[in-house]
């Protein structure tokens, strides 16, 4: 099922490479297979497009955690809380706020 879903994406991809939503849902899959620097890989260059693709933060955080890279994963965290403040996202705001006590309290 998953692989079906990975080629179903990146068949969409093909017509609309710049499609946000469907980059960050290839960057999901790819990280179910354990394809993390690619999935950082994805979400960067979506950010870069689309810097307040605010739900990519935590994702992109995570992803920083799952591949030891502590530093990175602080930094998409604290990018994600200035993006949720300046858009009044206080839901966003929260839940990077918890991801970013709960990584530097470990």
């Amino acid at each position: 099922m998953a692989a079906t879903r990975l080629l179903q994406i990146q068949e969409m991809l093909k017509s609309e490479p710049n499609d946000s939503f469907l980059n960050y849902a290839l960057a999901l899959e790819l990280a179910k297979s354990n394809e993390i620097k690619k999935s950082i890989e994805i979400i960067e260059a979506l950010l870069q497009r689309e810097p307040d693709y605010l739900g990519a933060y935590y994702q992109l955080g995570k992803f920083y955690e799952q591949s030891n890279s502590m530093e990175k994963s602080i930094e998409a965290y604290s990018r994600g809380i200035v993006i949720a403040k300046k858009n009044n996202n206080r839901k966003a705001e929260s839940e990077l706020n918890e991801a970013l006590f709960v990584l530097k309290d470990e």
